[in-house]
């Protein structure tokens, strides 16, 4: 529904999904930069797992609300932070937001709240991991790798849209 998305997968689970660049080549690029992807196949058929994953995703994306906690994840060679960033946000419900501040201090300190903003910053599996529901503490977007167009739209299938300029 909004452009080329890209996934990969290995024995262990997804380890890598890819929001659409400008093109699907540069999806693509960009997803293959992701950790845990040292070496790639150009295409295969996917197993079942990957194939539920794969339309959950699309279900999302198209506005058909989703949870996407069951997908299996591969987390091999992210850092013990970053998982736990990570385990953080799939557990916020969706149409349900938190801060930066908020996941830190469920990690154990409010001073993390940049570090938190840098995991979800590098995070290689939205919107499976839903790094748009975590927002700056005045309400404002914040960042997002794929853009605030991108964060804002994923929050709007999830509640009220959300003018991306905020």
């Amino acid at each position: 529904a909004i452009g080329t998305c890209g996934i990969a997968w290995g024995p262990g689970g997804i380890v890598a999904v890819q929001l659409p660049e400008v093109d699907a080549r540069a999806t693509r690029e960009r997803m293959l930069r992701s950790p845990g992807l040292l070496q790639c196949t150009e295409s295969a058929e996917p197993p079942a797992a990957v194939r539920s994953a794969i339309a959950g995703i699309q279900a999302l994306l198209s506005g058909q609300p989703r949870d996407l906690r069951e997908v299996p994840l591969d987390m091999t060679g992210i850092s013990p932070f970053h998982q736990q960033v990570y385990a953080i946000a799939r557990a916020i419900p969706p149409g349900s937001t938190r801060t930066y501040g908020e996941v830190a201090q469920q990690i154990g300190s409010k001073g993390l709240a940049r570090s938190v903003g840098q995991a979800l910053g590098l995070n290689p599996f939205a919107p499976v991991v839903p790094c748009h529901r975590v927002l700056r503490s005045d309400g404002g977007l914040g960042g997002y790798a794929g853009g605030l167009p991108a964060k804002a739209f994923l929050l709007g299938l999830e509640s009220d849209p959300v003018d991306p300029g905020v």
